[in-house]
């Protein structure tokens, strides 16, 4: 029996991770963290992982360890690592511990500021309705799976989305450096997470060490319409990489459907917008990389709903429709609206989102969201300043943020209850209503509230 223990197991990924070695039998799994939430805490009950009380117990390792795995959010001083360390117990993070569980695979890794986690699903999706096994790791949940990572003795390949964010607290670099991709895709880059990274210089160079840790003759798929991509691709070092960039595939609207244009004809699709057709062309060239071929990959995408959170229909009535999106980052946002828009040119567009992240939510940053959010008739742009107090940042005005998305469509709340009132007051007929966030905008419910909105 092959133990392993979990410092920080509460996490979404950790959990999932977890979880995925638990069900190979001959794992013995353990797990500690300081606070665990939602989904990951019924999940974790329901699979006999839960720990039994919250906080860090360094008896918890002992000798018989055979392997620790360490979360981002678990400090240096962790005194649960602090003890592993000092027994000389292997300790790997989150990707490391991928990477080895993955060794003799091919492993195809989906990075990009934008678009991986819907670009990774579509891969997954396709090879379950081909019946192509693969193992993997998504950063969302996803229809037919039942959970984020899986492993399996028979798989030859492995699926990874490709997190550009920090290892853990013992290793600065980049998640999806340690994925050695034999089959790499980047969708985009739009500088994030200035707090790790604080040039966007810095960040793009991370993109080029991504490129630099691919396996030797490796396949490179990148989207060809952005010019920061393609110069560091043709800058590369790599002449070893076989490249394929890619565009937006040609497509046509009509009766507020998606239709793709193939060889074989028009395929509707559930999934619309520029962006979301970018990552399903992506999708495509990596799965012909590992012998899925464009009649089966058409067929199989065409049911295709989406990634958890990923522009996710929450009320479909025929004069009215909501979405939730995980958009938050300046050109997630602008690709999400725009998408919407395009959908439904006819309705009006009223578009909320929420600043959450360190990023956002920082002040040198908020030019990037210049007319991210031009495309909506109406536009809502919150943030709770108790979040940026939390994130120790400096305290934003309003009206500065109102003047860096630019446009007269914005307006600006600082209090959820005032954000709610004020969206009660529409009539929503004829109406596209859209949230974008990676939180809740401070507590609501969006599916009942969105129900409650157009529905009630």
């Amino acid at each position: 029996m092959y133990k392993v223990h979990f410092i920080a197991i509460g996490g979404s990924a950790m959990h999932n991770l977890a979880i995925a070695l638990h069900k190979k039998n001959f794992y013995e799994v353990t797990g500690s963290d300081d606070e665990i939430f939602e989904p990951s805490y019924s999940r974790l009950k329901e699979n006999g992982l839960l720990p039994k009380k919250t906080g860090w117990f360094p008896e918890k390792i002992h000798k018989q360890l055979d392997a620790v795995i360490l979360g981002m959010h678990a400090r240096p001083d962790n005194p649960e690592l602090v003890r592993a360390k000092e027994l000389g117990i292997k300790i790997y993070s989150f990707p490391e511990y991928l990477y080895e569980q993955t060794r003799s695979k091919t492993r195809i890794v989906v990075g990009g500021s934008h678009g991986k986690t819907t670009t990774t699903a579509m891969i997954l999706h396709v090879m379950r309705k081909t019946n192509f096994k693969a193992d993997y790791m998504v950063g969302a949940q996803i229809d037919g799976f039942e959970n984020m990572v899986s492993f399996s003795e028979d798989a030859r390949v492995a699926v990874f989305e490709g997190d550009e964010y920090l290892t853990s607290s013992l290793d600065p670099r980049p998640k999806f450096h340690l994925y050695k991709a034999h089959i790499a895709v980047i969708t985009g880059i739009a500088w994030d997470h200035i707090n790790v990274f604080p040039t966007f210089e810095n960040y793009v160079e991370q993109f080029s060490k991504f490129i630099e840790t691919m396996e030797i003759q490796g396949r490179l798929i990148y989207f060809d319409g952005d010019d920061n991509l393609k110069r560091i691709v043709r800058n590369t070092d790599r002449i070893d990489v076989v490249t394929f960039p890619y565009n937006t595939p040609k497509y046509e609207i009509k009766d507020g459907v998606t239709y793709i244009k193939t060889r074989n004809g028009l395929v509707p699709l559930k999934i619309f917008g520029e962006h979301n057709l970018q990552n399903l062309e992506a999708a495509r060239l990596a799965c012909k990389q590992v012998g899925i071929m464009d009649d089966k990959f058409f067929e199989a995408i065409a049911d295709f709903p989406g990634a958890s959170n990923r522009m996710q229909k929450i009320v479909d009535k025929p004069d009215r429709v909501a979405f939730k999106d995980f958009a938050h980052s300046p050109s997630k946002l602008k690709a999400t609206v725009k998408a919407t828009k395009a959908q439904y040119p006819d309705r009006k567009l009223i578009a909320c989102m929420e600043l959450h992240t360190f990023s956002s939510l920082t002040e040198e940053f908020l030019p990037q969201y210049a007319n991210s959010m031009k495309d909506a008739d109406i536009a809502f742009v919150y943030y709770n300043p108790k979040v940026i107090k939390h994130k120790r940042l400096k305290e934003l005005n309003p009206d500065d943020v109102k003047t860096a998305f630019g446009g007269e469509n914005i307006s600006v709340f600082t209090d959820s209850e005032e954000l709610q009132n004020k969206l009660r007051e529409f009539n929503y007929e004829n109406t596209a209503l859209l949230f974008m966030t990676s939180g809740n905008f401070s507590g609501i419910n969006l599916i009942e509230f969105a129900k409650e909105l157009l529905i009630s």
